[in-house]
Formats: structure tokens, C-alpha cells, sequence
């Protein structure tokens, strides 16, 4: 019997072929492309050209940068242009007690902080330490100086002047002699006062030479009497920190380190 039935003589009708699985496929290269496109472009844009926020954020870290390497050092550990200065005896003791009161402790601490305000004005970054500090502890910078001032007590007629001393077994003597030349050359220009020669063990065997980073040059400075040297110590203690500071400046732009004549005229001695 023959089948009438229309729908069953027609042929099968096969399903036209999508683009979408073509399109697809095609997605991952275009966009690869476009991200090539993109890298050159902004490696080719200077940063003023880049619209909006990235070129602005561009500036900003290169500036960052360009601190980094402010003249002073070529140290790249983070120790550009810091300084530690240690506040003698504070955290642990007042240090010479005069019969007034006048402690060596507030001495140290206001030549510390006068030094750390004017070397800050010329872009050198300042730890204040105290005298045991655990920042000590391989404490690395471009340089280390201890800060203290010598006896109330009446002594003789020539117990006035400074004194600067380095560890008596130095790692690197050439650093820590360029280091004490300038100290007491500058602080000596600028105060006026004298050397004075009577270094003791206390000095040159100061803990924290002991306790500090190998690379780290130090000094301890007794910046005067607290008896003859009194009214420069107490009224005129910024001459007392810009002495150490430009010392200090002296030694991390490798200035010229000879003696010159005192700039300054020391107060008379009060005893």
C-alpha cells in the first residue's frame, strides 16, 4: 500500500550551520590583540599624554624615587641620609647634676632636637635614640653620634672645651677618623671652644659602638663643661647643635674637612 502521507515523502531537512561557535572561537584572539595594542601604546605615551589618574600616579612614584638618592650617600638598603642621634643618658638616668638642678639629660636632649630640626632642613632624615635604646640593636645609617656634656663640678681652669671620640677598635678606621676630623673641626668653628684632649676609656669603649650595624661609622661628642662652658651650653645651644650638625653634613658631602678660623666667638666662662 503506497503512504500518501506529505509530511512523511518529504526529505530530511537538515539544521543550517550557526557562525556562533565560529564567533566564538574567534573572541580570544581579538582580545589578545587588543591587549598587545594596549601595552604598546602606553609604553610608547609619555606620562603627560596618559589621561585621567594613571599618568598622575606615573609622576608621583618618580618623584618618589628621585629621593631616594639625595646627594649624602649611594647606600641602597633604605639607610640614605639617616642619622641616628643618641640623647645621652635619657630613658635611663639625668646624667651630671649641678648644684642648681641643671641636669646633663636636658642638655642632650634639647642639642638632639635642635639637631634633628636643622638637618631635617637639608632633606637627612634623624633617629633620636635614648642612651639603651633597642633600636641600637645593629642600628645601620650613615653615621651614629652619641651626645653627652662634661662634669658640673669645678675641676682647673682648663676643664673647658669639647671632646670627640670613636670606638678604639674601629671595623672601618678610615670612616670613623673622616667622621671625627669633621666633628671637631666644624664644632669648633662654630662654638669657638676648644679641643680638649682628655679622652677617657669611657669613650672610646661607649656601649653602643658595640651594638650598632658593622657599617655604621659612630662618635661620642661631649659638647662641654657643664661648669666653665655653662652659659654656651644653656643660652646658646643652637650654636651647640649646629656645630654637630654641620659636622655631620660635613661628613656625608664629603666636604673638605680642614680646620678653619672659628666663626664664632665663645661667651665668657662662668664658673
Amino acid at each position: 500500500m503506497t503512504n500518501t502521507n506529505p509530511e512523511e515523502s518529504l526529505p530530511p531537512i537538515s539544521a543550517p550551520r550557526s557562525s556562533f561557535g565560529a564567533t566564538i572561537r574567534i573572541i580570544p584572539t581579538v582580545v589578545l590583540v587588543a591587549v598587545v595594542l594596549a601595552t604598546m601604546f602606553t609604553a610608547w605615551t609619555g606620562p603627560g599624554l596618559i589621561s585621567g589618574s594613571l599618568g598622575t600616579r606615573y609622576e608621583v612614584v618618580t618623584l618618589d624615587d628621585q629621593t631616594k638618592t639625595t646627594p649624602g650617600s649611594s647606600s641602597s638598603d633604605g639607610n640614605v641620609n639617616r642619622i641616628g642621634i643618641v640623647a645621652g643618658h635619657s630613658g635611663n638616668d639625668s646624667g651630671a647634676i649641678c648644684p642648681d638642678g641643671l641636669t646633663e639629660l636636658s642638655i642632650n636632649q634639647k642639642v638632639a632636637s635642635l639637631i634633628q630640626q636643622y638637618l631635617r632642613e637639608k632633606n637627612v632624615q634623624v633617629d633620636i635614640l635614648k642612651e639603651f635604646d633597642d633600636r641600637l640593636s645593629g642600628y645601620k645609617g650613615l653615621a651614629l653620634i652619641s651626645i653627652h656634656a662634661d662634669s658640673c663640678d669645678y675641676i682647673n681652669d682648663q676643664a673647658t672645651g669639647f671632646k670627640v671620640a670613636s670606638a678604639l677598635n674601629n671595623p672601618h678606621p678610615e670612616r670613623a677618623n673622616r667622621l671625627t676630623t669633621c666633628l671637631r673641626n666644624r664644632y669648633s668653628e662654630v662654638t669657638g671652644l676648644p679641643l680638649h684632649n682628655s679622652i677617657t676609656n669611657d669613650m672610646t669603649s661607649y656601649h653602643a659602638f658595640d651594638e650598632i650595624d658593622n657599617e655604621t661609622p659612630a662618635v661620642i661628642i661631649e659638647v662641654g663643661f657643664l661648669n666653665l662652658d655653662r652659659q654656651l651650653l644653656t643660652q646658646h645651644t643652637d650654636l651647640i647643635a649646629k656645630g654637630i650638625a654641620e659636622g655631620v653634613l660635613c661628613y656625608i658631602n664629603n666636604e673638605d674637612a680642614t680646620l678653619k678660623s672659628p666663626t664664632q666667638t665663645p661667651p665668657p666662662s662662668t664658673p
